[in-house]
């Protein structure tokens, strides 16, 4: 076992989550276009903010889809909230 599996595996027993409805590598890709698109200390609160959409009943997928095409038109979408009146 690599420490990223085991890290994953100890962190969802320490807080009582299935480490099977971890998508480990669906939220390594969001946090990687976040990191690269955005700002790497973006990277980590998104994971966050991802947790919390989760919480609160937003389907993961879903979420990661909308972040992370946010992230890839970051530029765009700085503009245009820069811009509106």
């Amino acid at each position: 076992m690599n420490v990223l599996s085991e890290w994953t595996a100890l962190a969802c027993k320490e807080l009582g989550i299935d480490p099977a409805a971890v998508d480990r590598d669906l939220i390594l890709e969001l946090t990687k276009e976040v990191a690269h698109g955005v700002a790497r200390p973006a990277a980590p609160l998104t994971a966050y903010l991802l947790g919390l959409a989760q919480g609160s009943g937003t389907a993961p997928e879903d979420a990661v889809e909308r972040i992370t095409m946010l992230a890839r038109n970051w530029a765009r979408a700085t503009t245009e909230t820069l811009t509106d009146d």
